[in-house]
């Protein structure tokens, strides 16, 4: 179940690009579901009018990602709980790494995941909190021409420069919990060391629909 839904995990993330440079005031200051519905709509008109994002492109879809995607995601606070327990005896340097090819192998899947974005529209839920919380969940659902909506709720921080996503879950699955899980077992055979060079390799591969 875990391999079936991580996939739609991460596909599910890149609804939330970051806000262009000229709004980073106003998002700074938009609550925190008002700027998921909002970026939301924009990041799925781009993927709709770009001929090269919509054909799968896998240059274009990388940089989507890492110019879009990750300025928004408390990128630190991700792979650290990703990486668990073990996140407290990696070394500074180790850190880095571990952060730099999680980052990479992110990026990776998001593109990957990207070109199957289609006809799917997502549908806010009441955001229950208060004006002064800094930690919220925001709740969605995307709807999809067949089927089902789909559960999407974010966990998401307030900082200085507007809210951040530092986990994402979908049908009762979050992404941190899936990562931390195969990052454990990495660990306990390799130990950090190990961790670091299985995410190296994983970012050596071809990417799987082979477009660059």
């Amino acid at each position: 179940m875990t391999k079936r839904l991580l996939p739609l995990l991460l596909w599910l993330l890149m609804f939330v690009p970051a806000a262009a440079a000229t709004a980073a005031t106003a998002a700074a200051a938009e609550p925190p579901d008002r700027l998921i519905e909002r970026l939301s709509n924009e990041i799925l008109e781009r993927i709709r009018t770009d001929a090269a994002l919509k054909a799968g492109d896998r240059k274009k879809l990388d940089e989507l990602v890492d110019n879009t995607v990750m300025p928004h995601v408390d990128f630190r606070r991700m792979t650290a709980l990703s990486v668990g327990r073990n996140w407290r005896t990696a070394t500074p340097e180790q850190q880095q790494q571990l952060m730099d090819e999680f980052r990479a192998l992110l990026i990776r899947t998001y593109a990957g995941a990207l070109s199957s974005v289609a006809d799917q529209k997502v549908r806010m839920r009441p955001l229950r909190a208060n004006p002064q919380d800094t930690d919220v969940i925001v709740r969605s659902e995307v709807v999809q021409p067949r089927g089902e909506p789909i559960q999407l709720d974010y966990r998401m921080a307030r900082r200085t420069d507007g809210w951040k996503i530092y986990d994402v879950n979908v049908l009762g699955v979050w992404l941190v919990e899936t990562y931390r899980t195969q990052f454990a077992q990495e660990v306990s055979t390799g130990g950090i060391e190990g961790l670091i060079r299985s995410l190296s390799e994983k970012n050596r591969q071809p990417a799987a629909n082979g477009k660059t």
